[in-house]
């Protein structure tokens, strides 16, 4: 039975049976109530990276930041953007060694997203994954059977080790637009088997508004490299700023997908020019690890309240507490003040 209930200050909950739910935000899979994600992306490009006792280490410090969340990333791989076969290589961590970091993580209170990332071998067809495209017709349903074999692959691991959430797919920009009905496919045929939930990366710029298969998700995921300043040194109030267009535009979009947002990955460098290209890695300009720091507090303080966003996961965190630190001008927080900074919001309620 479903009945609408009116609270003192005109807020509507719909109730169906015992279950109530917030307007503004669909359900995917049943009885999916939306969790508050306090993130960290945890990153290794070698076989056994996530297979030692450093990363444990590792681990058990992003939970001592008060993070409830840890996205763990695997990479599989095709020859070019045109390729149709997707493949591990030595730099794709193995089985064991993800579900060493998948048990570490729980075994720290900290939940589970596991993340599968295709890279592309060779840029000379095109510089990065979001350009994925095929070439001759055949060659869309010989891609999407091997993307299913690579997702499928990694759902089974997620099933035996309790994950509570697996992203589909990472800024694969023309294959998600392109051909959205076999990505319905794909969905339908994880959910079959797959108990946990699910959400897909998008890129930002305007990939993410373009996609019509939200619908068949539970979390809309944006990897949020917005720029908000071509300033070598923005100030907080100017980074505020430069969030206020891309704010209206997200929320301009949540209200059609009536989804939850979350941010897959967001992350800065800690060097000049931080918020004018943060999908560069390593800025060009000195160090400023300062500036690092008012980007993370900016996102936070314009994200944090509002009622359709669900949390970030910060890129990225590496398999050794040494990792960073005040010399590298890279996008970790790790021994940097902006791993501070972390800590502050995310022992924060939400």
């Amino acid at each position: 039975m479903l009945k609408k209930v009116i609270l003192p200050l005109g807020i509507t909950l719909i109730v169906v049976g015992a279950i109530i739910m917030l307007p503004g935000l669909q359900k995917g899979s049943a009885g999916f109530v939306p969790e508050f994600q306090k993130g960290i992306h945890y990153v290794t490009w070698s076989k056994e990276g996530y297979n030692t006792d450093k990363s444990d280490e590792s681990l058990a410090k992003i939970s001592s930041l008060g993070t409830n969340w840890v996205a763990v990333l695997t990479t599989w791989y095709q020859n070019n953007c045109f390729s149709t076969d997707i493949f591990p290589t030595e730099k794709t961590p193995s089985d064991k060694s993800i579900e060493r970091a998948i048990k570490i993580a729980h075994g720290n209170k900290m939940k589970v997203m596991l993340k599968p990332h295709l890279d592309i071998l060779d840029s000379s067809y095109g510089g990065w994954r979001g350009e994925i495209t095929c070439a001759r017709n055949p060659d869309w349903e010989k891609w999407f059977t091997s993307y299913k074999n690579f997702m499928m692959h990694y759902i089974k691991i997620a099933n035996d080790n309790d994950v509570e959430i697996f992203c589909v797919g990472t800024e694969l920009t023309e294959m998600a637009l392109a051909k959205p009905e076999l990505w319905r496919r794909l969905i339908k045929e994880i959910r079959e088997v797959y108990k946990g939930k699910l959400t897909y990366a998008a890129n930002w710029n305007q990939e993410y508004l373009g996609i019509t298969f939200w619908d068949a998700l539970d979390y809309a995921g944006i990897d949020a490299y917005f720029p908000l300043s071509d300033k070598e040194t923005p100030t907080y109030e100017e980074l505020m700023e430069g969030w206020k267009r891309w704010v209206t535009e997200i929320e301009t979009w949540q209200k059609k997908i009536n989804k939850p947002v979350i941010f897959p990955e967001v992350g800065y460098h800690s060097s000049a020019f931080p918020a004018k290209e943060p999908w560069i890695h390593y800025g060009e300009g000195k160090l400023d690890l300062q500036a690092q720091v008012l980007c993370y507090k900016a996102m936070l303080d314009t994200f944090w309240n509002k009622p359709w966003f669900y949390g970030m996961y910060w890129w990225d965190w590496g398999t050794s507490v040494k990792m960073g630190g005040k010399e590298s001008r890279g996008f970790t927080p790790q021994n940097k003040p902006a791993e501070d900074t972390v800590k502050e919001y995310y022992f924060k309620k939400r």
